[in-house]
């Protein structure tokens, strides 16, 4: 994953550990001093999973694997909720 560029995640279905779909990702957010992605900024999540399905940023710690899709290797069991 290190030869990746963000680009190439863009429009990549983000896929949980439990086979469902969690969303697309949009973009990938960059720490400038490095130039390494930080998170995924993943767009239309289910309202099961993300409070009013707003969009969400992925840590890239939670990323298992980059193919066809983005894998992840955790998510939340509970809905995450949307900030105030």
């Amino acid at each position: 994953m290190s030869d990746l560029r963000a680009e190439q995640l863009r429009n990549l279905p983000v896929i949980l550990p439990d086979g469902r779909a969690l969303g697309v990702v949009h973009d990938a957010i960059v720490e400038t001093e490095t130039t390494s992605i930080t998170h995924l900024f993943v767009t239309n999540p289910p309202v099961h999973l993300v409070e009013d399905g707003v969009h969400i940023a992925i840590p890239w710690r939670w990323v298992r694997s980059i193919g066809d899709v983005v894998l992840l290797r955790w998510f939340p069991q509970t809905p995450v909720p949307k900030s105030r």
